[in-house]
């Protein structure tokens, strides 16, 4: 069965994209710890980030540190934070989290809510940044 990611990636589900090339996608996460919250996925379905090719997660990080500037350029932020957890769903992704302390990178605290068109302003940004 597809990931909610791969449906993303075949256009089955919609998602706010700000960054996508031939092999990653770039989006808004829709439950975000803070305004500007992207994830970074590979096209190819892999559950675990460590079983993907050497070659491709390479280049998944090098993609992953366009999106990073573009939000850092966007959203105002001392960093972009990264995490990398799993278990959420089954296809590899990295979470770009902007950030000022570091407990602004805690996945356990309430996700924050934003409408449709807060949500289309802020992929607009990242993405021209």
């Amino acid at each position: 069965m597809s990931s909610i990611f791969t449906k993303i990636i075949n256009g089955e589900l919609p998602a706010y994209k700000v960054a996508e090339n031939e092999k990653f996608l770039a989006f808004l996460d829709i439950s975000p710890i803070a305004k500007g919250h992207t994830l970074v996925i590979p096209k190819t379905e892999v559950d675990y980030i460590f079983n993907i090719e050497d070659e491709l997660l390479a280049e998944m990080w090098l993609f992953a540190k366009k999106v990073a500037l573009k939000i850092e350029n966007a959203i105002p932020c001392q960093r972009v934070g990264v995490a990398v957890i799993g278990l959420e769903v089954p296809h590899a992704h990295i979470h770009l989290v902007p950030i000022n302390h570091v407990g602004d990178i805690n996945f356990s605290q309430p996700k924050l809510s934003f409408t449709q068109e807060e949500m289309k302003d802020i992929c607009d940004t990242i993405s021209n940044a």
